[in-house]
């Protein structure tokens, strides 16, 4: 008799019923999820680095556990129910594509969980380190009192800024009802409601005659190319907080030519252009728009005082 040839095991799958019963421990969901995640090339881009990270992520937030968990825990045994939870989310992110943060409903910023689904961006604004600072940099002898946040999306800048800045109030602009109604859930969520308020407006039209110590933003800012190139995750998120046009600068023009009038004469604006800096430093050469610089990673974040954008006003109009 011809010998038998051996199984090609690649062609071999299992049911998440029979899966969800082989994952005994905590310890077997994280193994078998960062596998999952380095086979299928997974993209990370919303809140961890590697497959590994995602899949301690992704198990942790699905059993409702700390990140800081005794590693005593990783050989309990999962509950027949939480076993088919991993499962089903692991499967959704691979075969979706969809950011964890939206499978779990939540993301952090500046080290406060906020509410997200796919009518916001996912957090992940170096801008988290300046709020967790309090804006020192620019307010050394005392903290702003005003802030708006613009182009808030889930409201997670302006938020995090009253939490931090217990003084402030904080308005949260957005063009978007659909996303306001994610950062009036995190207004409850955080108890801030006495201090800050969410506003539906077209960049500074619901404001008109306000005057802020701070102006930052994380808007637009994606350029055409990027967008085309943007992995499958990122097609999840509304595009209307993405895109912005050829060179990523359509909204930020016009920040440029309107913010003065809505900041202090102490104010600063604070805003985030990603990959678009490039576009930017072309656009105004003459401008000195100090580009920051974050302990953390990240950047494409400019700050211009209000006596610079007085300076240079000619150039953004």
């Amino acid at each position: 008799m011809p010998a038998s040839r051996p199984t090609d095991v690649s062609t071999l799958t299992l049911d998440d019923a029979s899966l969800a019963e082989g994952l005994v421990s905590l310890r077997d969901c994280l193994r078998w999820a960062t596998s999952e995640f380095n086979a299928h090339r997974l993209h990370f881009g919303h809140g961890t680095a590697s497959a590994w990270d995602e899949a301690v992520a992704l198990v942790l937030g699905a059993l409702h556990l700390p990140w800081d968990i005794d590693p005593a825990v990783l050989d309990a045994r999962l509950l027949p129910i939480e076993r088919r939870r991993v499962v089903n989310l692991v499967r959704q992110r691979i075969e979706q594509r969809t950011p964890l943060p939206y499978l779990l409903g939540e993301a952090f910023f500046a080290g406060h969980p906020f509410e997200v689904d796919e009518r916001v961006l996912i957090p992940r604004s170096p801008i988290a380190e300046l709020v967790e600072d309090g804006f020192a940099a620019w307010f050394p002898q005392w903290a702003p009192t005003r802030v708006l946040d613009l182009c808030a999306g889930s409201g997670c800048i302006g938020i995090a800024t009253a939490l931090y800045l217990p003084t402030a109030e904080v308005d949260l602009v957005d063009i978007s009802p659909e996303a306001l109604a994610v950062a009036k859930a995190n207004i409850v969520h955080h108890d801030v409601g006495k201090r800050v308020r969410a506003v539906t407006s077209d960049l500074f039209a619901g404001v008109a005659g306000q005057r802020y110590d701070i102006i930052v933003s994380n808007p637009p800012y994606v350029d055409a190319r990027d967008l085309a190139g943007m992995p499958a995750e990122f097609r999840h998120e509304p595009s209307l907080a993405l895109a912005a046009g050829d060179d990523g600068l359509d909204i930020v023009r016009r920040m440029l030519r309107e913010a003065r009038e809505h900041l202090t004469d102490d104010g600063v604006l604070i805003v985030e252009v990603g990959n678009s800096a490039r576009h930017l430093d072309a656009a105004f050469p003459e401008v000195p728009f100090l580009w920051l610089e974050f302990e953390r990673g990240g950047e494409g974040v400019f700050a211009l005082t209000a006596a610079e954008l007085d300076q240079y006003a000619a150039s953004f109009a």
